[in-house]
């Protein structure tokens, strides 16, 4: 078994943000490839610590929450390939394997204005102009072209989800700190 002692055990910071998984080992000098959550993976480049658990399932060559500081990181093709002083070899990399990456969301880049990272609008409450309440933000899905907010409520006491494409023609108000959004959108939609 490959020995990953060059990595400390930490405790996961109270903001950290899952954004990616190791995928597998890259080239033989201990780079690893990172499938990350988003198509846009700046949180991955602005940190240089990385946070790892081991994965759900499968092999577990580590315990715990491990603290890993990153080298390099960069983009290549779908994915980012990075590496670490703690990761000597292809061997330590492939142990890494599955591994799920968090970063704290206080070292996530600045948004700029009218930009969210999808994690800061899941849990804001959705209400249209009329101040009717459609749900609150279970999750976003990128259809290509857009982002849809995907909206849960609970109706009669049964859970409803209803879909709201996240584009200016829909979304009138992002309130962050009021942790609301409102919409354009009626509620027989």
């Amino acid at each position: 078994m490959t020995s990953l002692s060059a990595l400390d055990a930490a405790d996961l910071p109270a903001d950290a943000i899952e954004v990616g998984r190791i995928a597998d080992a890259w080239g033989v000098k201990g780079w690893f490839k990172v499938q990350p959550y988003s198509a846009s993976p700046e949180a991955l480049f602005s940190s240089k610590r990385w946070y790892l658990q081991p994965p759900e399932r499968g092999a577990r060559h580590f315990e715990g929450t491990v603290l890993m500081p990153v080298r390099q990181a960069r983009e290549h093709s779908d994915s980012v390939v990075a590496c670490s002083d703690g990761v000597p070899d292809r061997n330590a990399a492939e142990a890494l394997r599955g591994a799920r990456i968090f970063v704290p969301r206080s070292s996530f880049p600045t948004a700029g204005d009218d930009e969210y990272y999808w994690v800061d609008l899941i849990g804001l409450a959705v209400a249209n102009r009329e101040g009717v309440a459609l749900g609150v933000v279970r999750e976003l899905l990128s259809t290509g072209p857009q982002t849809v907010l995907v909206l849960e409520e609970t109706v009669d006491g049964k859970p409803r989800e209803r879909m709201i494409p996240f584009v200016a023609a829909y979304i009138d108000r992002v309130d962050l700190a009021g942790r609301t959004i409102t919409v354009d959108w009626q509620p027989d939609y």
